[in-house]
């Protein structure tokens, strides 16, 4: 190609893309220089659009291809959806994590890079305590564009007629970045619709959708013991971390001991949150490379593996009272569509929070290593099923779909982020979608038993 034809080429595309116009080939970080090159490994930071790229070129996608029904007959009469709240702010706790480093880099670093003068002259702090966790803009948008993409992958379930009906139940946890979260999903169909004339209502459940903060034995054994997150504290303070903390000093030019493993972690949430609140590839991405990322990745996935995942039995089983209530509602959804009665929850849209939806998905015996993640295993663990980063980003969401194929035969779906997910264990059906009693089987002791008040109860010390 001519030079001076390239040059133009360039300066069209520089003058279009100020006016918002994108030229991306793809839709992967790589490919795109406003995307950082490490979020993909944002752990329950990250955005929902890296776990489904696609929607990054348009935000309102579906695929429909991903129901592979049985049968063209098929027709789904009821779903039920645990959502995760959308993109947040830093809690407090973060936040002042973030603000001593901060003051450290503005104090201490040296250097000539083009990103450390941006972060000392241009860049401010503007994350405060009082933020604290509290919903952005964008989780807002979240929890709309999955309202609407959900009705359309959903059309006969996800309806007005359903919605004015009262066959479209909501459920949330009190916090308020759920409360809005709710709002938000709601606001996307009434908006999607246009509807002005009415409100719906919805329930906030704190026994089911923070179930974590009512189950004593999990509190005291794990959330509140030290020593639960041991595995944690000895990555944090082994040798794959110490090779990022002492890259990071180096690409600062300060002194080793001042950057500990807290400071590391503020400087991945910040280049996080500033991409996923702003959209930002900020120049605190830029203390990290790839295999930096991968260590931080891991770092948070062993807290989640030990805190909410399969490192402790009780983790799963505190969500014992979700998972009988999920149960009861699609056998009862089940019943009255076997009577020929109007499904009388059509939709039931259950919003919470990642540790609302880890140990439930623990407990169903999804994304199960055959190994334990430990300190000492990182190297082994590059193929790991168990990583939040796919699992948990902002508005993650586990959708359950019962269809009604004919001849008594109700089949049960399994989407999380509106992927089909396969129950562990039924893998040979001919169908991604499994037989609703074969499923009921499958989990059928955890149906019999797991009573969360038993569960709960505390019968040791804690270790």
């Amino acid at each position: 190609m001519p030079v001076v034809l390239w040059k133009n080429i360039v300066i069209l595309i520089t003058i279009l893309s100020s006016f918002g116009i994108c030229f991306c080939n793809d839709v992967y970080p790589e490919d795109n220089l406003d995307i950082p090159a490490i979020a993909k490994y944002f752990t329950t930071k990250g955005r929902y659009e890296e776990v489904n790229p696609h929607l990054i070129k348009d935000i309102l996608a579906v695929n429909r291809s991903v129901l592979q029904l049985p049968s063209a007959q098929c027709q789904p009469f009821h779903l039920t959806a645990i959502i995760r709240h959308g993109t947040r702010y830093p809690t407090s706790k973060n936040a002042k994590k973030m603000q001593k480093l901060y003051e450290l880099v503005k104090s201490s670093a040296s250097g000539k890079e083009r990103w450390l003068w941006e972060i000392q002259s241009q860049w401010r702090m503007w994350y405060t305590e009082d933020m604290d966790g509290r919903l952005v803009q964008k989780g807002v948008e979240d929890h709309k564009h999955l309202a609407v993409r959900l009705s359309k992958l959903f059309p006969s379930l996800i309806s007005e007629k359903n919605l004015r009906g009262g066959f479209i139940k909501f459920m949330t946890s009190s916090k308020h970045r759920c409360v809005n979260s709710t709002l938000s999903f709601k606001a996307g169909l009434t908006e999607l619709w246009a509807i002005t004339d009415t409100e719906f209502d919805h329930a906030v459940n704190d026994a089911l959708m923070r179930f974590f903060d009512h189950c004593t034995r999990f509190v005291q054994e794990v959330d509140q013991n030290p020593s639960a997150l041991s595995e944690m504290d000895k990555f944090r303070k082994g040798p794959e971390m110490r090779r990022v903390t002492e890259k990071i000093a180096d690409r600062l030019s300060v002194p080793y001991n001042n950057i500990t493993d807290d400071m590391a972690e503020a400087a991945f949430y910040l280049c996080a949150y500033e991409f996923a609140i702003k959209t930002v590839n900020s120049p605190w991405c830029q203390l990290f490379d790839e295999v930096d990322a991968q260590v931080m990745e891991y770092a948070n996935d062993l807290k989640q593996f030990w805190k909410r995942g399969y490192g402790y039995e009780i983790n799963s089983k505190s969500s014992c009272i979700l998972f009988h209530d999920v149960f009861s509602r699609l056998n009862r959804a089940a019943d009255e569509n076997k009577s020929g009665q109007q499904v009388t929850e059509a939709v039931t849209v259950q919003v919470g929070h990642a540790e609302t939806l880890l140990p439930l998905l623990t407990l169903l015996g999804f994304f199960k290593n055959s190994e334990d993640l430990t300190s000492t295993n990182y190297a082994t663990q590059t193929q790991r099923s168990f990583r939040t980063s796919h699992m948990l980003p902002y508005a993650a969401n586990l959708v359950l779909v019962l269809y009604d194929c004919g001849a008594d035969d109700l089949r049960l779906q399994a989407l999380l982020n509106e992927k089909p997910v396969t129950f562990p264990g039924l893998t040979h059906q001919e169908t991604s979608i499994p037989r609703f009693e074969d499923v009921k089987e499958k989990y059928r002791d955890l149906l019999k038993g797991c009573d969360f008040e038993t569960e709960c109860q505390l019968f040791n010390s804690p270790a």
